[in-house]
């Protein structure tokens, strides 16, 4: 690779670092060319998978303000940059790791912050945003019928009450 196309590799790196939410770092040792392109298409647009020279990703992330990765930028390394939901990319590598074993989980960076690979897994393993923002709804929903139904039942709770001592005193005076 000449100067300049490392130069330009690295710069196009960084950018997707700063651009990305998360990212992703596996080992593809083993794997086809289709069942990499099987791999990009799975994820979708929710993540862009790419594969790199270690020394060029350890230059674009120390620009990019990363830090933590060095470690992990040993064999053949591919970098998934996820810029949506971070859940549901991490499910997509999770399941075709399962599918295809010789793809394997590093470790990654999710807004700062080094993951390992099993942190990766606990993060495939939470529900999607849209779910857990449904049961959220249905958790103040919950809350609010409750108390609607409290503050419905004083006023018939006070006129039954009224209305019961009305009859004792009206026993009474007889």
């Amino acid at each position: 690779m000449a100067r300049a196309d490392k130069a330009t590799a690295v710069a196009e790196l960084k950018n997707e670092f700063e651009g990305s939410s998360a990212a992703v770092l596996t080992e593809y040792r083993g794997l086809t060319v289709a069942q990499l392109k099987e791999l990009r298409t799975s994820l979708g647009e929710n993540a862009k998978f790419a594969v790199a020279k270690n020394t060029l990703t350890k230059l674009a992330a120390t620009e990019a303000g990363v830090r933590g990765l060095d470690d992990l930028l040993v064999g053949p390394t591919a970098v998934a940059f996820v810029k949506g939901d971070v859940v549901e990319a991490a499910k997509g590598l999770r399941d075709f790791a399962k599918a295809n074993p010789l793809l394997v989980i590093k470790g990654g960076v999710l807004e700062g912050k080094t993951l390992d690979a099993t942190e990766i897994t606990k993060l495939a393993d939470l529900e999607s945003r849209e779910v857990l923002l449904a049961k959220l709804a249905g958790a103040m929903k919950a809350k609010q019928s409750a108390a609607a139904a409290m503050f419905a039942a004083l006023p018939t709770q006070m006129a039954q009450l009224a209305e019961a001592l009305r009859a004792k005193r009206d026993e009474a005076g007889e």
